[in-house]
């Protein structure tokens, strides 16, 4: 399962105490340094994706997609489980043969690949999944998806495969496509690449003493001056940004904004709220239908000591 939270909200939500921020700001040489090194070993990934964190990192870092170095690294997984040379499979992306790049190469084409369909779906409005699947159906689907409601959705998956292919099928053996249909997809990419990938996504359900660090950590800035765009105690914080520091010192990806934060977890109702989970909401500010802020819950009743 995904690190879960709860639904969006529209307004003020008073059921759940949320960790909102009213900060003050301190000098940036008191303070740890903004550099962080997630932990994504929780996440199903082989040893052989996770050597290769440090370089994705790199590269992610200079195509700016740093948020998004967890489903850069559930690619790879997906891609060759980080046994082949051309780890992210990427050499198809530049017009070339398969597995024609090194490793490093096919790493920094795999990120740069990702940030220009991450830019060109966020140009049209679309989300993350959109975006995954892109990565193995080629740019053209985050126009399909733009012309169909601007989200991902299987069946929107399997009809681009399906128009794609002449509607030709081949034997699939995966666990996921035998659940789904007995063993089949269209001759055209992988019309499950998302699910595919969302496997390596998921964050086990942690425990109280996890959810006890995230809170010790939150309310260590507790009274903070909220600057918008600040992610770390050098800066001081946004709601978003607080939230993906908190999670991050405890091992725990997420990515850098709300509305991402709110794409990449798991939607839970209210009656499922548990410590640690988060709770998102939308028109907090003029933004349309985004996500505009999000906490971190603790049901009524849960009391969590401080440290």
């Amino acid at each position: 399962m995904k690190l879960r939270h709860l639904a969006v909200f529209g307004g003020i939500f008073t059921v759940v105490i949320s960790l909102l921020l009213f900060l003050f700001i301190v000098t940036a040489d008191d303070e740890e340094s903004s550099t962080s090194h997630f932990d994504f070993s929780g996440l199903n990934l082989s040893e052989e994706v996770l050597k290769h964190q440090p370089t994705v990192e790199k590269y992610a870092k200079e195509y700016g997609i740093e948020d998004y170095v967890n489903y850069l690294l559930a690619i790879m997984q997906v891609e060759s489980g980080g046994t082949v040379a051309d780890v992210m499979q990427s050499s198809e992306s530049l017009g070339l043969p398969p597995n024609s790049l090194s490793t490093e190469e096919s790493i920094k084409q795999g990120c740069k690949y990702f940030s220009e369909l991450l830019k060109s779906a966020e140009a049209k409005g679309c989300d993350i999944d959109t975006v995954v699947q892109a990565y193995n159906y080629g740019g053209g689907f985050i126009d399909y998806v733009a012309k169909h409601g601007k989200k991902y959705t299987s069946p929107l998956a399997v009809n681009f495969a399906r128009d794609k292919s002449g509607g030709v099928k081949v034997t699939y053996k995966n666990e996921i496509a035998i659940k789904e249909n007995g063993g089949w997809r269209y001759k055209y990419g992988n019309m499950f690449y998302v699910r595919l990938v969302n496997q390596y996504l998921a964050v086990p359900s942690f425990s109280d003493a996890t959810a006890q660090a995230i809170f010790n950590e939150a309310l260590k800035y507790q009274g903070w001056k909220y600057v918008f765009g600040g992610s770390n105690p050098n800066t001081s914080f946004d709601c978003s940004g607080l939230v993906q520091w908190c999670y991050g010192k405890a091992g725990i990806s997420l990515p850098r904004t709300a509305q991402a934060q709110y794409d990449a977890t798991q939607h839970i109702p209210l009656s499922q709220a548990k410590a640690g989970d988060l709770v998102f909401f939308h028109s907090t500010y003029n933004a349309g239908t985004y996500v505009t802020h999000v906490g971190i819950v603790r049901p009524e009743g849960r009391k969590l000591e401080v440290d």
